[in-house]
């Protein structure tokens, strides 16, 4: 009885130290990606200086998505790693490399120093971090979705968006507490580089935390059984784990990017997009749109480890259907009722918003590491999520703002995300349930 106790408490233990260092190498990458967002009307000004402000801006996001092109690209590569390397050797490598370009755009000179080479290094920068990002969401939710128990796998999987959106609320509280007791020169001139240059001791934290873990068990006897088969005859060559998910697991690869779509273009549209939207198409006060924006991430990640136990007692796919039949419902009447402009009603808009999305969100993480088996978990669940990023996700901002300034409608976002839910909809109806079964069984 001694040594079971002892076992247990050791295995919670591991969990634990787990579920911190897929916190931590999360956070960093959202603080990082939240950094350059709430930032995004100063960073215009630096590095796209215009006469035509919208257009500066647009420009700025058009960077912001161009950089999620390279996530397939890396998803390949990571996913690829962690399946043939380990879950732990994708992370700390992606997670660094994200740190190393984030910090060097903190110093990275203007378009008044460098001229065109400004913004050709600030792309160059933002691909880098591209690259590394798409790494890092999948691996901490591989990593950790390997650890927990199958009956908490979705209460533990929530942690993963959970600090996603801590990352987003410590970014934007930077910016609200910078704007508030900063004059807005100083923030335009320096200040802005302040949370970009604080990632490089953060990615070096991320590092020590890592080193000190070991792989999954459920990954670990994976590897052991691919050694026992080599050593016995009984196998040939290892196929390789990319090339596996294409050949094998197409049909859930599809399904998933599918059902992917939902959060990527919800969760920076609700909680990136929103706060630049409501300053420049509602023309709400800067500190105000930010205020607003912090208590919606805030109220975000209190929801979110809701969702994930609901997952858990009701099962993913039930969970994802209904946060799509949701924002079909009520993502126009939301933006009708932001066009006010009224502090308190968009404020109780966008924390419906956020309910809606944690629906979503607090689930997606443990219904992607559950479609795919050991062998593809960290390829598929990378490639789906990272997919549907770079398509959807990492140009929702600049697609957004595009199509305000195409249709001079203010509702346009609203449209754009209700036809991505129908599709995500879809994709869920045809999914399969694994929210009860061990990882090996599947």
């Amino acid at each position: 009885m001694k040594d079971n106790a002892r076992f247990d408490a050791e295995k919670s233990k591991t969990v634990r130290k787990v579920a911190t260092a897929s916190f931590f190498c999360n956070f960093i990458e959202w603080f990082d990606y939240a950094t350059y967002s709430y930032f995004a009307v100063v960073i215009a000004h630096v590095f796209f200086p215009n006469d035509d402000p919208a257009l500066a801006l647009i420009q700025t996001f058009a960077v912001f998505a161009l950089s999620f092109l390279l996530r397939p690209i890396g998803a390949i590569f990571w996913g690829n790693m962690g399946d043939k390397k380990g879950r732990k050797w994708s992370l700390t490598v992606s997670v660094f490399m994200m740190a190393g370009a984030t910090f060097c755009i903190g110093l990275l000179p203007g378009y008044a120093a460098l001229g065109i080479c400004a913004p050709a290094l600030l792309l160059l920068l933002r691909m880098i971090q591209g690259f590394s990002a798409s790494g890092e969401y999948a691996g901490a939710a591989t990593f950790l979705a390997e650890y927990a128990p199958t009956d908490k796998r979705g209460m533990y999987c929530s942690i993963v968006p959970a600090s996603t959106a801590i990352g987003l609320l410590v970014g934007s509280a930077f910016a609200t507490v910078m704007y508030t007791i900063m004059p807005e020169a100083a923030v335009n001139e320096w200040g802005w580089r302040i949370p970009f240059v604080l990632a490089g001791p953060l990615g070096i934290g991320a590092y020590f935390v890592n080193i000190q873990l070991e792989d999954s068990p459920t990954y670990q006897a994976m590897q052991r059984a691919l050694k026992d088969a080599e050593a016995s005859g009984a196998a040939g060559a290892p196929e390789r784990p990319i090339h596996c998910l294409f050949t094998k697991h197409l049909r859930k690869l599809i399904i998933s990017i599918g059902a992917a779509m939902l959060n990527a273009v919800g969760f920076y549209v609700v909680l990136t997009y929103l706060p630049v939207y409501l300053e420049t198409a509602v023309m709400m006060p800067k500190n105000e749109a930010s205020l607003i924006t912090t208590i919606a991430l805030i109220t975000y990640v209190a929801f979110i480890f809701a969702s994930g136990h609901l997952s858990d007692k009701f099962g993913r796919k039930k969970m994802l259907i209904t946060a799509c039949v949701c924002f079909i419902v009520f993502t126009i009447p939301a933006f009708l009722l932001m066009s006010t402009a009224n502090f308190v009603t968009v404020l109780v808009v966008e924390l419906i918003m956020c309910l809606i999305l944690t629906i979503n969100d607090g689930t997606l993480s443990s219904y992607l590491s559950e479609t795919f088996p050991t062998q593809v978990r960290y390829s598929g669940f990378a490639l789906s999520f990272n997919m549907a990023n770079a398509l959807f996700g990492g140009t929702a901002s600049f697609i957004c703002t595009s199509l305000i300034t195409a249709t001079g409608s203010t509702l346009a976002p609203a449209f754009y995300m209700v036809a991505v839910s129908c599709v995500a909809l879809v994709a869920m109806i045809m999914s399969h349930e694994h929210s009860n079964k061990d990882l090996s069984e599947i």
